[in-house]
């Protein structure tokens, strides 16, 4: 869409309405995984997309994976779970207790703080004994804020998250809880739910680094932060709301066979050969080479280069035991 913004991409979403139940499950479907997967890998996860895709959408862990960061995946998505049931109460205000509980899912920790920023510079986030308060005044602000509706949802959801960071209320999962809770303000008011892609984490830290600069290094004043006050972040949220809004508008609407997505990135490919590929592979797993010659009429040569091209983009992987295909792009 020529010079793409949150309105244009809002109502390109909403002439889709209402969607068909199938296209509500294939967005839900492809949200849980992104999402879930790059919350967690900008804090560090090692699993990879396709194992993150098996694991939440069929419960099982392939290849190696680290026993700690399956865990934390899988509690990360029932965090998501969670988070969506709480936000279709529309009438019920937020409460410290749900952020609580929902950090308790993820992390089982409490209010604590402090950390070393990318910078190599300490940044001091509010104290243990200030956390208390603030987070109080964040809630109470919040939920009139809402109610006032003075502050657009995307600004709203952008200042909660700024807001938040700077309180840093518990030593770890911060930033998870930040990007849940954007989803829930957005969610509440009938938006679509967002990702912050972990191969576009600088811009992320960046935007947030620059405010930081403007608001100043006191954490009651990042705290009580106003909506002129964040420019920068939310200059660059507002980019990723229109970006990720349009995306599901086309992921939804355009009807192009040889066009396939893959961790929020759409993949227009060349050849129609592409596709005769991933869709053998998705309806006959287990087909060798010579299966996929006779039924897509491609060379194997010509297979073997287009499989190269798939396994190293890391759009499909075969299974080590069982020797069947695992297609990770979608339509």
């Amino acid at each position: 869409m020529k010079y793409l913004n949150i309105k244009k991409a809002l109502t390109a979403w909403q002439n889709l309405q209402p969607l068909s139940d199938k296209d509500r499950d294939r967005l839900s479907r492809r949200f849980t995984v992104d999402f879930n997967y790059n919350s967690n890998h900008i804090e560090g996860n090692t699993l990879t997309y396709g194992q993150t895709e098996i694991l939440l959408l069929f419960g099982k862990v392939i290849g190696e994976a680290d026993v700690r960061d399956v865990q934390e995946m899988t509690a990360s998505n029932v965090g998501l779970r969670m988070m969506s049931e709480e936000a279709s109460v529309k009438e019920v205000p937020l409460t410290q207790n749900f952020i609580r509980t929902l950090h308790k899912t993820l992390l089982r920790e409490d209010y604590t703080n402090s950390v070393i920023t990318r910078y190599g510079d300490r940044f001091e986030y509010a104290s243990p004994e200030e956390t208390p308060s603030l987070m109080t005044d964040l809630v109470d602000w919040y939920n009139k804020a809402e109610q006032e509706g003075k502050l657009s949802p995307v600004e709203l959801a952008a200042l909660f998250h700024y807001r938040y960071i700077r309180i840093h209320p518990f030593e770890d999962g911060n930033g998870r809880i930040a990007r849940l809770m954007v989803n829930f303000i957005l969610t509440r008011h009938d938006y679509p739910m967002i990702v912050v892609r972990s191969r576009k984490k600088s811009e992320y830290l960046e935007a947030l680094h620059q405010t930081d600069i403007e608001v100043g290094p006191v954490p009651a004043d990042g705290a009580h932060a106003d909506i002129k006050d964040i420019k920068p972040f939310l200059k660059y949220f507002n980019a990723l709301v229109a970006t990720e809004v349009y995306n599901d508008v086309l992921f939804v609407s355009e009807k192009d066979e040889n066009v396939w997505w893959y961790d929020g990135e759409r993949i227009a490919f060349r050849t129609p050969n592409y596709t005769k590929i991933l869709n053998a592979m998705r309806t006959q797993p287990t087909l060798t080479l010579a299966d996929m010659k006779e039924v897509t009429g491609i060379s194997i040569a010509a297979i073997q280069k287009l499989l190269d091209q798939l396994i190293q983009k890391k759009y499909v992987e075969r299974g080590e035991k069982d020797g069947s295909w695992r297609v990770f792009v979608t339509q």
